[in-house]
């Protein structure tokens, strides 16, 4: 795809101040899109140093051209979802794209839990399911009645590969993003009649700055790290959103209801492990 296809469109990128959500905000917005960016907070895309703020990444999409606005909240809860929604409506008049990315394996204190398996603490439970799932779902609660009011309309949901294969840890956030899988499928069945295609993008392990200090942590060096090979790699940021401008755009028109892996092949062969 090339130009400015996604021209006269009005995105929302959610948990966009860094990693995955930071590359779909200015992959869409290269692509012509006015691009809403959000994160959690203030500090939150200044933490492993992809982003000093989310204003930063504003100030990247108005570079392009693009109209924008830098929104923060916690959207597992539902109140600050229709704030979010209703600002944009106001300033744009619409909604094109929603981009669920908000997420990851973050537990109550702001850390990967521990422990991070059946037995992970109540709280650190409650946290990682409501980040992922309930993000999603809350925030497509409030955007689906303007797109069904329009006739029109793409959802993108970011998933991950842990919600397509058993893993022994990180069963929490695998169940959540399997939550996520099915949410698109039956989002999609009920949005058919309306126009609006929905679909998702199940990411392999990828080098956002939270998972380049997880390999460091673990020892790692820069070679170990860093691309051997064009598919026996880990994927970059930029991997994901390539894909999911596709589905955001009119090339994807006759798709919904997918979920596609983006890994390199490492979930069907040997492939890249951690």
């Amino acid at each position: 795809m090339t130009g400015e296809h996604l021209a006269g469109k009005v995105a929302i990128v959610t948990g966009s101040g860094r990693g995955i959500g930071k590359a779909i905000a200015l992959r869409l917005a290269k692509a012509g899109a006015d691009v809403v960016v959000h994160d959690e907070n203030e500090e939150a895309p200044s933490k492993f140093g992809e982003s000093k703020s989310l204003e930063e990444v504003a100030e990247q999409v108005r570079a392009m051209g693009r109209r924008t606005m830098a929104l923060f909240g916690d959207l597992t809860r539902p109140e600050n979802c229709h704030q979010i929604t209703e600002a944009v409506l106001a300033e744009f008049g619409r909604i094109d794209i929603l981009v669920n990315n908000a997420g990851g394996d973050i537990g109550a204190r702001g850390e990967k839990p521990e422990p991070n398996d059946l037995f992970i603490a109540e709280d650190d439970l409650h946290a990682v399911i409501g980040r992922n799932l309930m993000t999603t779902l809350n925030m497509c609660r409030v955007v689906v009645p303007t797109m069904m009011r329009q006739g029109s309309g793409k959802i993108v949901n970011i998933a991950s590969i842990a919600a397509l294969i058993g893993i022994p840890r990180e069963i929490a956030y695998a169940t959540a993003k399997a939550g996520v899988v099915q949410l698109t499928r039956c989002l999609a069945a009920m949005l058919r009649p309306y126009g609006i295609t929905v679909n998702a993008v199940a990411p392999g392990n990828t080098l956002t700055g939270r998972f380049l200090a997880t390999l460091r942590q673990r020892g790692l060096t820069e070679e170990q790290i860093r691309p051997k090979s064009r598919l026996e790699r880990f994927a970059e940021p930029d991997d994901i959103a390539k894909v999911v401008e596709f589905f955001a755009s009119n090339w994807s028109d006759f798709v919904t209801g997918q979920i596609l892996v983006v890994d390199g092949g490492a979930s069907v062969g040997r492939g890249v492990t951690t």
